[in-house]
């Protein structure tokens, strides 16, 4: 999902993006700068789920997110898929730092009995989310409740898997597992309308 409705594989490029990473930390500027556009599309959708999509708010945000990164970028250890869930936990952080600042709260909401797991690959509430746009999903986002919230935007805009996900909201993988289930299933039934069903197969192209 991205921009006009594109499908968007977040974790595609994780590989170029370990050695991205890693040339960026030897000091290679041209690195970084790959490693900021395969990680900004999915970090920026991530922030604009927590702060909200209007106004600049979220770009100042993310922008606060990267210039920490820059700074801390030699303390990084992993491979790809470790960068990008490093960068969504400071970009979360810098992100309730400005509800803080904002004397805002995202909503509360309880989080679900661990007893459930994540759609499989032809899960259709997940590959309708791919085939509508970031705004359109956002939007759709900010309906759940927060815990669902965070987990749906960790596990489909920022391309975390579960484990990673977890890490970030400091959560056990099963809570975070069972939220972004519970948080899918809901947006699907509201995309049902537009003729998506649970039965049909799905499109995603693998487990998230």
């Amino acid at each position: 999902m991205g921009q006009g409705g594109e499908p968007r594989r977040v974790r595609v490029h994780d590989e170029e993006l370990g050695r991205a990473v890693e040339a960026a930390q030897a000091g290679d500027e041209a690195a970084f700068a790959v490693a900021y556009r395969i990680v900004q599309p999915g970090l920026l959708g991530y922030v604009r789920g927590l702060v909200g999509t209007h106004g600049e708010a979220a770009e100042d945000v993310t922008a606060e997110a990267w210039l920490e990164i820059a700074r801390d970028l030699g303390r990084f250890r992993g491979d790809g898929a470790g960068f990008r869930g490093w960068t969504a936990t400071i970009a979360r952080h810098r992100a309730y730092d400005h509800l803080r600042r904002q004397k805002t709260r995202p909503r509360p909401s309880g989080l679900e009995q661990d007893v459930l797991e994540l759609p499989g690959p032809h899960s259709t509430s997940a590959a309708a989310l791919e085939a509508v746009s970031t705004e359109q999903v956002l939007a759709l986002v900010a309906t759940l409740p927060r815990e669902q919230a965070e987990a749906v935007l960790l596990r489909v805009v920022v391309g975390l898997d579960g484990p990673a996900a977890a890490r970030v909201l400091g959560k056990r993988p099963g809570a975070v597992r069972t939220a972004a289930h519970r948080g899918l299933r809901k947006l699907g039934e509201r995309l049902r309308p537009a003729g998506v069903t649970d039965e049909g197969p799905g499109a995603l192209g693998g487990s998230r």
